[in-house]
């Protein structure tokens, strides 16, 4: 168990390769807090993950820094402390060429995956 007492924050941990990354640090035996949008089911992604150390779940309205903010008060609340942050909520349900993009769809994918992790 390398990560045993440590405790790990996985933004936009329920799909994809950040849930595989959740599920990699708790079978590792870190304590997980998994946080999402709020129409993402979590609850089935965080019944799949091994390990013996508790999991949680903190849904997020948009990624905004109050949901950051949360999730990092939920995860000293639980367990006491926060060792690692993984920031790395993203979207990928708008693949279009970047020459047929609107405005607005740049604007978001730009907010939500670039600016979003600052």
């Amino acid at each position: 168990m390398k990560l045993e007492n440590k405790v790990v924050l996985v933004n936009g941990g329920s799909s994809g390769i950040r849930k595989e990354i959740a599920r990699l640090f708790a079978k590792e035996g870190a304590s997980v807090v998994v946080v999402a949008g709020a129409n993402e089911k979590l609850e089935d992604n965080i019944d799949q993950m091994e390990g013996s150390h508790k999991i949680i779940s903190v849904p997020a309205s948009d990624n905004s820094e109050d949901d950051i903010q949360n999730a990092i008060n939920a995860a000293v609340k639980e367990f006491g402390k926060l060792d690692i942050v993984l920031n790395c909520a993203g979207i990928a349900d708008i693949i279009t060429p970047v020459l047929d993009m609107g405005e607005g769809i740049w604007e978001i994918d730009l907010s939500v995956d670039l600016t979003g992790a600052i």
